[in-house]
């Protein structure tokens, strides 16, 4: 079973930057899809950016030219770096781990302030 572990989120000012951290249990990215997905009140769970197994990344139109994923396979750990926020980008963010079975992180919560 894998664990994911997000860190960093907060309060920022539009304008600001933020960045999160996803810290797996083991050496998963040979296997895994990872991604960052948002959740706003009111809203569908979304995606944000992924890392797929075979080393691509995507990400979604409302954030691309602002957010970059990468990861650190020494670390187990897949980041966000958040630029250029948005109130818009308030959300609880939340890291998953996709392969046949899919694990979610508790999130974590940013607030971007106008």
């Amino acid at each position: 079973q894998v664990q994911l572990v997000e860190s960093g989120g907060g309060l920022v000012q539009a304008g600001g930057s933020l960045r999160l951290s996803c810290a797996a249990s083991g050496t998963i990215f040979s296997t895994y899809d990872m991604g960052w997905y948002r959740q706003a009140p009111g809203k569908q769970r979304e995606l944000v950016a992924s890392f797929t197994r075979y080393g691509s990344r995507n990400y979604s139109d409302s954030v691309k030219g602002r957010f970059t994923i990468s990861r650190d396979s020494a670390k187990n750990t897949v980041y966000l770096q958040m630029n250029n926020l948005k109130p818009e980008d308030t959300a609880v963010y939340y890291c998953n781990a996709n392969y046949y079975h899919s694990y979610w992180g508790q999130g974590t919560q940013v607030t971007v302030s106008s």
